[in-house]
């Protein structure tokens, strides 16, 4: 009699149901591999990008080897009349100008890192129309260059400021302050009354774009600004970190703007700027085009100005009022804090009042 064994239906599904689950932990395993040898490839990928980009003691060693190499032409060339006027104004607005740019970075730093955000909320009056011209005279005590009031406003706004206020405070901070006034009445010991002009046409932009930003600003034209970098950072660290930033900023567009200044002195023919400075009307747009592409700090462009003496006070005013406002830096900066579509809408209009009202307080003061 033949006996059979019949296997029990539930043994098997524990054995089913346990390859299922090493097959799922064999796929996780063979997935984190996978994902760990993506990693080292990219990790190695990077590596070797960095490994074939620049660094900057070897830029630097290039450089001067290419100076030693080359150093009989270049000092032919250096030897030349023209390039020896290049290298004085050149040399004059740096020396000049180096000084308040440190001291302007300094102090925006400090204000930037240790005042905080909520002091201006405190002090500025409820209603929009009166914090206005509020938020514009701050600038006047309160120093910092145009690199910091770009975040110091995203900060205002984040707090609860009207944005109006805020934006007020951005334009007039970097144009007003004494370390902007000092640095002027310096470049212009002979005309003393360009310091009054520069604060009277400052003030009227900044707080004339206020209201117009108050009265047809749309809050869908202003994105919510960023946390600070420096936010949630040691106080110390937070201050350095905003020197070192401000100064290589700020520091390479002085270059570049003494760099433009010594070019209009030495190399352009007098008689291209005799024909932009002869007519009043294209001298003030002529300069108002170069502040914007020069983008020089505000606590160093009044050197610039005043080296361009082809050109009347009024044009060179507009040169000083336009450059702390708008320029291409700020309009990057602008974009990247409040929005793009913010910066399209406010850096033109900005412009187009900065040059208007320049031009009139030029005619009535200068």
């Amino acid at each position: 009699m033949a006996i059979t064994k019949t296997a029990p239906q539930d043994s098997a599904e524990p054995g089913g149901t346990e390859g299922d689950g090493g097959g799922t932990e064999g796929r996780a395993t063979e997935a984190r591999g996978n994902e760990g040898r993506e990693q080292e490839r990219r990790q190695q990928e990077g590596h070797e990008q960095e490994g074939r980009h620049l660094n900057s003691p070897l830029l630097l060693t290039l450089v001067l080897l290419t100076a030693v190499m080359f150093q009989d032409p270049i000092r032919g060339a250096l030897a030349a009349p023209v390039m020896q006027s290049w290298m004085t104004v050149f040399v004059a607005v740096m020396v000049q100008a180096l000084p308040f740019l440190v001291l302007g970075v300094l102090l925006s730093a400090a204000i930037a890192v240790f005042v905080p955000p909520s002091f201006f909320a405190r002090a500025l009056p409820k209603r929009p129309a009166l914090a206005v011209p509020v938020a514009g005279a701050a600038g006047a005590v309160l120093p910092g260059c145009e690199c910091a009031s770009v975040p110091v406003a995203g900060a205002l706004v984040r707090r609860g400021v009207t944005p109006a206020a805020a934006l007020a405070f951005l334009l007039s901070a970097p144009a007003i302050n004494p370390i902007v006034l000092t640095a002027t009445a310096v470049a212009f010991p002979g005309n003393p009354e360009m310091v009054l002009a520069r604060f009277v046409a400052s003030l009227l932009v900044a707080c004339s774009m206020g209201w117009l930003w108050h009265r047809l600003g749309r809050t869908d034209w202003l994105r919510p600004p960023d946390r600070a970098p420096y936010e949630g950072q040691g106080r110390g660290a937070a201050f350095w970190g905003s020197v070192r930033h401000d100064v290589t900023h700020a520091g390479g567009f002085l270059v570049i703007g003494a760099m433009a200044a010594a070019t209009l002195k030495a190399v352009v023919p007098a008689q291209w700027l005799s024909l932009a400075a002869g007519n009043p009307v294209l001298s003030v747009l002529v300069l108002a085009a170069l502040a914007v592409l020069l983008s020089i700090c505000s606590e160093a462009d009044a050197f610039v100005a005043a080296s361009l003496t082809q050109f009347s006070l009024t044009a060179r005013l507009t040169f000083l009022v336009v450059g702390p406002m708008i320029d291409l830096k700020l309009f990057a900066m602008q974009a990247g804090t409040f929005g793009r579509a913010f910066a399209l809408r406010f850096a033109p209009a900005t412009f187009a009042l900065a040059v208007v009202v320049s031009a009139l307080t030029g005619t009535v003061l200068l």
